[in-house]
């Protein structure tokens, strides 16, 4: 949920540096944040399940271009060395995957869209407790305002 915010939080200071610059320049911002966050992964410490906290450096890309009456863009996030420890077992973990934001914004009529795919995971310490996650989230607003498009795919596994 943390990296879902941060995301937004990005595209959103994205968009204020956009229309500040002229028009047709890319914007980018390419950054290293440490983070600091909790996990529980219940197949952790044979099933019984277990809180793991993670730290470390988290590689941040953000990039916004307007092109005509369209302003689009990206927010890439990629753990670089995230690690952490089973608070019951005292495992040790380490974080894999990217986030990516991607928008589309219509400075004529206000139509959005954006898509957001994250694919993170927490390997441990041998068999079984390695914590999988994927989602792909995409929503549209047409020029009213009114949500066109809304689609929620999450899945969490547990190898």
């Amino acid at each position: 949920m943390k990296i879902q915010l941060a995301s937004v939080f990005m595209c959103l200071v994205a968009v204020l540096i956009i229309m500040n610059t002229p028009a047709s320049a890319a914007v980018t911002d390419n950054f290293t944040e440490e983070i600091s966050l909790t996990q529980f992964v219940p197949c952790a410490a044979g099933g019984a399940g277990e809180v793991v906290d993670v730290s470390g450096p988290l590689h941040v890309l953000v990039s916004a271009t307007v092109n005509g009456n369209m302003m689009s863009g990206y927010a890439h996030f990629q753990p670089q060395g995230i690690s952490g420890t089973g608070e019951t077992t005292g495992e040790k973990y380490q974080a894999t995957g990217v986030t990516l934001t991607t928008f589309k914004f219509s400075l004529q009529n206000g139509q959005v869209s954006s898509t957001f795919v994250n694919n993170f995971g927490l390997i441990g310490q041998g068999p079984g407790n390695n914590l999988l996650v994927h989602e792909t989230m995409h929503i549209t607003f047409n020029a009213n305002g009114t949500i066109t498009v809304a689609h929620d795919n999450l899945v969490i596994d547990c190898k």
